[in-house]
């Protein structure tokens, strides 16, 4: 009787150390495993193409442009999906045919410190929800360290972060992040620079050899049709591709504390 006893002890103990290792090797595996996060930009302004990418599978991010006929609508629709949400911040391009393209509340240049944060703070406002900023073209806004310091300075007052959609190389827009220690991360990969399905599956692969490489990427698209529908299928079974899609949130996280260097990998938008 003993005997039977202690062959059972022995067993129960075997299968706990059993259970541990396996669930050890499982967690390591997965937390190793590369990730994603996919940013969808330009959001508010047409319901039927917003509807469709807030309706994109997994832990998907919006950049919402702070007055579009839809923004409070398509804010709310994110938040009650569980969605990340930033605000889509309007700022100067260098390109200056691009600029009749920013909407209303846009940043520049020739803003006076007292102007520039009454605008920040009336965009800030009409996004509900948002935890984050990002750029909406900016190239020449985001190369000049003083208005970058002081939308870093709003930043960490109000506990956001930054994603700097890098429509500049030269954007100091990270550097002043770091500096100010104000949580950021960086685009890698412009899902759609050029539209069409053929062209978002070849980004796609591309943000998943970034992550691979990197540990992790950031993707930024647009309610572009083709764009909607590619990452609809692709984000079915990403899992398949050997990545794991995470939210923009967890990303921030995972990459060195928040603070990320873009791989410049994607296609830049050159006077955005």
């Amino acid at each position: 009787m003993d005997r039977i006893n202690d062959n059972s002890k022995l067993l129960f103990y075997l299968l706990i150390l059993f259970t541990v290792l396996f669930s050890t090797t499982v967690h390591s595996e997965s937390s190793s495993k590369p990730t994603i996060s996919i940013l969808i930009d330009d959001i508010g302004y047409k319901f039927k193409e917003d509807t469709r990418a807030l309706a994109l599978p997994g832990p998907v991010a919006y950049a919402i442009l702070p007055h579009g006929p839809h923004t409070e609508v398509m804010s709310k629709i994110a938040f009650k999906k569980g969605k990340d949400i930033l605000l889509h911040l309007p700022m100067q391009a260098e390109v200056m045919d691009k600029n009749e393209f920013l909407g209303p509340g846009a940043l520049t240049l020739n803003m006076t410190r007292e102007e520039f944060f009454k605008t920040l703070n009336i965009n800030i406002r009409a996004v509900p929800n948002l935890i984050g900023i990002n750029n909406h073209m900016g190239s020449l806004l985001t190369q000049h360290p003083g208005h970058m310091q002081w939308l870093m300075d709003s930043i960490k007052n109000n506990g956001q972060f930054y994603v700097d959609s890098l429509t500049s190389d030269n954007s100091v827009a990270a550097r002043l992040a770091r500096e100010n220690n104000v949580p950021y991360l960086t685009r890698d990969v412009f899902l759609d620079h050029k539209q069409g399905s053929k062209n978002v599956r070849t980004q796609f692969k591309e943000l998943i050899k970034v992550a691979k490489r990197n540990g992790s990427a950031l993707g930024i698209g647009h309610p572009h049709a083709s764009t909607i529908q590619v990452l609809s299928e692709l984000l079915q079974n990403v899992d398949q591709h050997g990545v794991k899609l995470v939210s923009i949130k967890t990303l921030l996280h995972k990459s060195a504390s928040g603070k990320k260097y873009a791989q410049r990998t994607g296609t830049t938008s050159a006077g955005m």
